[in-house]
């Protein structure tokens, strides 16, 4: 079965370190959602199979009314067979999360949040110019669960100069304690154009430090290790039979439909991405017209996709997989570029698996860009 994002691309105020599609003005949301809905009609034959996870993203989606959410709920469930038990989720900061939202998102057949939370730490939260407070953090998880939310994920960033060793645990802490069942601990980076890169190039924030953001990403891999968590990719920690199953189909290789602007779809053999403007994405729908760009992608190129994301995942490369699928030569050549990663303990196999170690998570996107096929 496939899965369906949407991308909502607004937001209140803009996080320092974001680099995704958004815009902090909501004046064309109507229009949005009208093109919303017309994409979703445009592209119904692109995924002629059930639908099994379907993922609110963003920017921000709980900016939306419940009013709008319904509305492309009933427009997916229109033109797709969803699945009765489809995992539902939905992107909310802790400041748009009301007893009464939650309460109308739950009748509408979300399942499952996940939570901006990023950290427990007023300090954290000033820096990135996040809008909530670290009040409000902890209030909204007490409010989901109270509402009967009990599949909820939280975001928390680590690695910031604001950020103590100390601090770093008691955010952890704070998440366990409040029995969150998934978390998704990223480090921060400093991405081209965002406000972040010009702060720190100005000197009025100063720079991350690798070796920091290196020790957190290690303390967070014991810690959850201990309390029962899997890791199961690299920034993704569950506990048993909470993974994302949306995120995991990712990782997977399964298909996706990608709807709103910015966002990408694949089916296995080709790769689209939606223009990143929201008023050329609008105007197109309006006449019609799917704003869209397409790769197809070569046997190398599904191959190397597949090395990238996999190996990000507990699982690891499935070496049956890579022979059944791309062939013995490709296979080879990719094991001779895993043998020194092998031999300086980053990579291990396992029963016909390519896994990282502990130490290799550390490294796991570039050892992954060593193993491409070219």
């Amino acid at each position: 079965m496939a899965g369906i994002y949407l991308h909502i691309p607004f937001c209140k105020q803009a996080c320092h370190y974001c680099n995704f599609h958004f815009s902090t003005s909501t004046v064309l949301k109507d229009k949005f959602v009208a093109a919303l809905l017309q994409e979703i009609e445009l592209t119904k034959k692109y995924v002629d199979e059930g639908i099994s996870t379907i993922y609110f993203g963003g920017g921000t989606p709980s900016i939306l009314d419940l009013s709008d959410i319904a509305l492309i709920l009933q427009a997916l469930h229109k033109n797709w067979a969803v699945d009765a038990n489809a995992e539902i989720t939905l992107e909310a900061n802790p400041d748009d999360i009301t007893i009464e939202k939650l309460t109308g998102w739950k009748s509408l057949g979300i399942n499952r949040l996940s939570i901006g939370v990023q950290s427990f730490f007023e300090e954290d939260l000033v820096w990135m110019n996040r809008v909530h407070t670290a009040m409000q953090a902890e209030e909204c998880i007490a409010l989901a669960t109270q509402a009967g939310f009990d599949n909820l994920t939280i975001d928390l960033i680590y690695g910031t100069p604001t950020l103590s060793d100390a601090h770093w645990k008691k955010n952890v802490d704070m998440a366990m304690g409040l029995n969150i069942a998934h978390l998704s601990c990223y480090a921060l980076t400093v991405e081209p154009k965002t406000a972040l890169e010009k702060l720190i190039a100005n000197q009025t924030k100063p720079n991350i430090n690798p070796e920091t953001q290196a020790r957190h990403f290690e303390l967070l891999m014991q810690w959850t290790e201990e309390a029962g968590y899997e890791h199961y990719e690299i920034s993704n920690f569950a506990k048993p039979g909470k993974r994302s199953r949306h995120n995991s189909a990712y990782w997977q290789g399964k298909s996706y439909l990608g709807l709103g602007p910015s966002a990408h779809s694949y089916n296995g053999y080709a790769r689209r991405w939606n223009v990143s403007n929201n008023a050329v994405y609008i105007a197109s729908l309006m006449k019609n017209e799917l704003p869209y760009e397409e790769e197809i992608l070569t046997k190398q190129q599904q191959m190397n996709e597949y090395v990238m994301t996999s190996l990000r995942t507990m699982e690891g490369i499935n070496l049956s997989k890579i022979k059944e699928d791309f062939g013995e030569k490709l296979c080879d050549e990719m094991l001779q570029s895993a043998a020194k990663y092998m031999n300086s303990g980053n990579l291990i196999v396992e029963q016909n698996w390519i896994k990282t170690t502990p130490k290799g998570k550390l490294l796991a996107d570039g050892i992954a860009a060593a193993l491409f096929v070219l």
